[in-house]
């Protein structure tokens, strides 16, 4: 993925915000999943074996017509869940990695994409209270992409205060 490099807000720590998208509330399964790093680094993959019949008419209208933006980065959660972890244990531990969500079910999704751990080093934050709302829409006035993983995960990082 690309790498647009940029300064961390902090010396100490270097925060990813991460964004997925999935199913269902209920039958819940990952379709995609998103990092992006204030350093300007990016992961970004799709699961290509998800059940599409799990999926709520809200993904399949807003989610489902997105997919395949991002050629070769399609692929079954086995070999995406070994992308993830050696992305994740490629980035630095100095400074410290920050995992940021703004929903807890992002998190969840992400662990039980990595079997239940994250690497050595990361720490993980809920950031949600810190999203600023006007920053955020106006990302997506700018650039579109609501309901993207990488979109969001882009959104969220620009609109982190």
């Amino acid at each position: 993925m690309s790498v647009r490099v940029t300064a961390p807000r902090s010396p100490w720590k270097t925060r990813y915000f991460v964004d997925t998208e999935f199913t269902d509330f209920i039958d819940c399964q990952l379709i995609s999943a998103a990092i992006v790093g204030e350093d300007g680094s990016e992961f970004y993959g799709e699961c290509s074996d998800f059940e599409q019949s799990a999926c709520s008419e809200f993904v399949r209208a807003a989610v489902l017509p997105q997919l395949g933006q991002f050629p070769g980065r399609s692929m079954p959660a086995a070999q995406l869940r070994d992308e993830l972890r050696a992305w994740l244990l490629a980035v630095p531990t100095k400074p410290k990695p920050v995992l940021s969500f703004d929903y807890q079910g992002d998190f969840d999704l992400v662990l039980d994409l990595l079997d239940g751990d994250m690497p050595a080093g990361w720490k993980c934050e809920h950031v949600g209270g810190k999203i600023d709302v006007e920053r955020l829409e106006a990302y997506f006035r700018e650039h579109g992409g609501r309901h993207h993983a990488l979109h969001d995960a882009r959104a969220n990082r620009f609109a982190f205060i």
